[in-house]
């Protein structure tokens, strides 16, 4: 199984989108490209191959999500 990580999309409608991708650094590039080329929709491919179209014009912000470290067995603190 391959390891996903959270892509979150707040539009101006006081919602947010949140989107398993495979690598969120390509959906960073594809909005700044979006917002270059003057594109009005911004497709986004889920880690299990949904797309998902959103209004370039509705997006507030992007956070891109660090992955987790998993330990194996007990933490000490």
């Amino acid at each position: 199984m391959s390891d996903s990580r959270t892509v979150r999309i707040g539009v101006s409608a006081a919602r947010e989108l949140e989107i398993q991708v495979e690598d969120p650094i390509v959906v960073s590039k594809d909005y700044e490209s979006a917002l270059k080329n003057q594109a009005s929709v911004l497709w986004i491919t889920d880690s299990r191959g949904h797309r998902f179209g959103v209004s370039v014009a509705s997006i507030a912000f992007i956070e891109l999500e660090e992955p987790e470290e998993r330990g194996v067995g007990f933490r000490s603190e």
